[in-house]
């Protein structure tokens, strides 16, 4: 596993406290949100900054990134098969 640079774990930990904030101040079913709109729009705006730049630097790293989210219930679209090797033929030329 790489290290990460300072940069790389500025963004990791910008985007653990926004989502606890999130958690935080998120209010039960039917309760007015204490942040206003446009509080709620600039912290959709700081993930989507960070997701960009995190993009970013990953491509800039030469890695590339297939990882996706996904549901732990949902049934799998794809099947992996093994496949083994044909048998080697003998050199035998008698």
């Amino acid at each position: 596993m790489t290290s990460r640079s300072k940069e790389q774990r500025i963004l990791v930990v910008m985007r653990k406290l926004l989502a606890q904030i999130v958690r935080d101040t998120t209010p039960g079913p039917g309760v007015r949100h204490p942040l206003s709109e446009q509080t709620i729009k600039d912290i959709r705006d700081c993930f989507s900054l960070i997701a960009a730049r995190e993009r970013e630097l990953i491509e800039d790293a030469g890695i590339e990134n297939k990882d996706r989210p996904h549901f732990a219930d949902k049934p799998q679209t794809s099947t992996v098969l093994k496949f083994k090797p044909p048998p080697k033929k003998s050199t035998d030329d008698d």
